[in-house]
């Protein structure tokens, strides 16, 4: 052993103090890493739950971390004995120096203990929307969806968020506690058209459609009231009434899971087509243009008379 460190020693210039250190800290670092490998095993053989998977996974990985860092710490600083002592160095040279990643740390905190989203959560922070796939120390990955009006279908691209977004950016939670959103498609009959008819028409269609699904709502928003302060919301399906320029617009409001918003509003969608192609006294309104021919719509000018004495 003695001849190994030597012959490292003439190879490196290093003393043969620092290279046991050296040896000593790559030593560390392969046993904590078969610990892990092997804790990570473990956990894969008694359970095949992904959430549950991906939750050991972590935890396993910043415990050994830490463990990791106090012990080369102590290796390479074997004057400071005093753990209080070295990690206050530490942090002292950190804060200094890496700002922004201690920001990003202190965010991964506060997601750890306030839990504004977890994995697997559907959430907009700023502008960006998606599923929250993983949370690491520095960022968390987002599988991007479209925006409401381009149906909120996945991208299939990952965007990585840094941690400190949280304390800057308003986080909107769209499935904790809660997987249900509310969804409203306007639809405009013309003035000539039975409004009655077609507004029973409409409500019909809700209730066929999202009628399972509005219990199921309630019965979430009673759990929910447990945990934040939500007041009873009628969840019941609705059809609203409004006088427009084009002609009555009938507004269905009513409640469907969060992931499945385009696919629910397609199917309502589709039985309105059928439902009004079968009655005659309803038309849809929409924006037309008008072509005006001034000679032969226009009012008639009679032709000028010259002034007297011309």
């Amino acid at each position: 052993m003695q001849e190994l460190i030597n012959w490292l020693g003439d190879v490196t210039g290093m003393g043969s103090t620092s290279i046991i250190k050296l040896l000593v800290t790559m030593a560390i670092i392969v046993v904590l890493s078969l610990l892990r490998w092997a804790f990570i095993a473990v956990v894969y053989r008694r359970t095949d739950e992904p959430r549950s998977r991906y939750r050991w996974r972590k935890i396993g990985t910043y415990s050994l971390t830490a463990v990791g860092i106090i012990l080369v710490g102590r290796v390479w600083l074997e004057g400071i004995q005093s753990l209080v002592t070295y990690l206050g160095l530490l942090s002292a040279g950190l804060a200094v120096a890496l700002r922004d990643p201690i920001v990003n740390w202190f965010g991964w905190i506060f997601v750890g203990w306030r839990r504004p989203f977890a994995v697997g959560d559907r959430i907009q922070i700023g502008p960006m929307a998606g599923d929250v796939i993983d949370i690491g120390v520095s960022t968390f990955s987002v599988l991007e969806v479209s925006t409401p009006e381009e149906g909120e279908q996945i991208t299939g691209r990952i965007v990585h968020i840094p941690n400190g977004k949280v304390f800057v950016e308003p986080v909107i939670n769209i499935t904790q506690g809660f997987n249900y959103v509310w969804s409203e498609i306007p639809i405009t009959v013309t003035f000539e058209s039975d409004w009655h008819r077609a507004k029973q028409l409409l409500e019909n269609i809700l209730l066929k459609r999202v009628e399972s699904v509005t219990e199921e709502a309630s019965r979430f928003i009673q759990e929910a009231s447990r945990k934040f302060l939500i007041r009873s919301a009628n969840v019941r399906p609705v059809v609203y009434t409004r006088i427009v320029s084009d002609g009555i617009e009938l507004t269905l409001r009513y409640i469907c899971e969060a992931r499945s918003r385009r696919k629910t509003s397609q199917a309502v969608c589709e039985e309105v087509l059928e439902a009004f192609a079968a009655e005659r006294s309803i038309d849809f309104a929409y924006k037309t243009s008008r072509i005006f021919r001034e000679p032969e719509e226009g009012k008639s000018v009679p032709d000028k008379q010259p002034p007297e004495g011309v």
